[in-house]
């Protein structure tokens, strides 16, 4: 029997328009095409603080055909292909992202309905966007994603702060980011750093998301414990379910991506 991992995918790339500047998007959508109205809701991908579409690699294609769903990923604004930003991200960043950047691709793609799903902190922002878009999100799916600005998870960016001083280390950003590798850097560590951030939580937001969730989190996540899991499932006002994976760190889908990819599988169909 022919693996659904193998099916033909097809992708294109796409540029969202933005008053504040040009949004790179890709797209893939299983070979087997349906009629768009008949067909499941698009998976819409929130990459992590130092992500892009290309650092997702070859998870969107395999998630689209696995599961027969467009599979939506962008690069948001100052990122991978996307323009840059001219300031740095403001405190509560994490909801700017579903209020100022995300209805650009809602409108662009036309998501009557859609799955959120979003890796670390891209986790807190499809998080956001669930709870402000009830009637169309159907399903919510966070993957090692934070709650609250956790003494692990500051610690662990510290060190990393420090091992990108090595150049080494930024030119590997500079590989999907370009120029903006010093900006995304900073956006990342300066922003969770910084101590106007230490109060930064999502606990008012989570009661407002009442679609499914399905929360994924390795044990050995150096970026957050399982408080984070934890709270999301108790938090959020739908159905929701824990899962946590052994032997597993920061990044599911890219060190077990066939157990994530049967996760959200299970998931999806018991959600409707």
């Amino acid at each position: 029997m022919k693996d659904r991992h193998a099916e033909d995918v097809d992708s294109s790339d796409v540029w969202v328009e933005h008053p504040l500047g040009k949004i790179f998007a890709r797209i893939w959508t299983p070979a087997m095409k349906v009629d768009r109205s008949q067909a499941r809701a698009p998976i819409v991908l929130f990459h992590d603080s130092l992500g892009c579409v290309d650092l997702w690699r070859d998870f969107p294609s395999k998630l689209s055909g696995f599961l027969g769903r467009e599979v939506i990923a962008y690069d948001r604004l100052g990122f991978g292909r996307s323009d840059p930003r001219a300031d740095m991200p403001p405190v509560d960043f994490v909801a700017e992202e579903s209020r100022s950047y995300f209805p650009a691709i809602v409108k662009r793609f036309m998501l009557q309905r859609f799955v959120a799903f979003g890796h670390s902190v891209g986790g807190g922002m499809a998080v956001n966007c669930a709870a402000d878009y009830p009637g169309a999100c159907e399903a919510l799916i966070t993957e090692s994603a934070q709650v609250f600005a956790e003494d692990r998870t500051l610690t662990s960016i510290a060190q990393a702060k420090e091992q990108f001083k090595d150049d080494r280390q930024l030119e590997r950003l500079r590989k999907y980011h370009g120029e903006k590798a010093e900006w995304v850097l900073r956006a990342w560590t300066d922003s969770w750093l910084d101590p106007q951030f230490a109060s930064w939580t999502l606990a008012a937001v989570l009661p407002r998301v009442t679609c499914p969730v399905l929360a994924i989190h390795g044990e050995h996540d150096e970026y957050g414990s399982a408080v984070h899991p934890e709270m999301i499932t108790q938090l959020c006002s739908g159905p929701s379910k824990m899962e946590m994976m052994n032997d597993t760190y920061h990044v599911p889908h890219r060190e077990r991506d066939a157990d994530v990819l049967a996760l959200v599988s299970r998931f999806l169909k018991s959600a409707h």
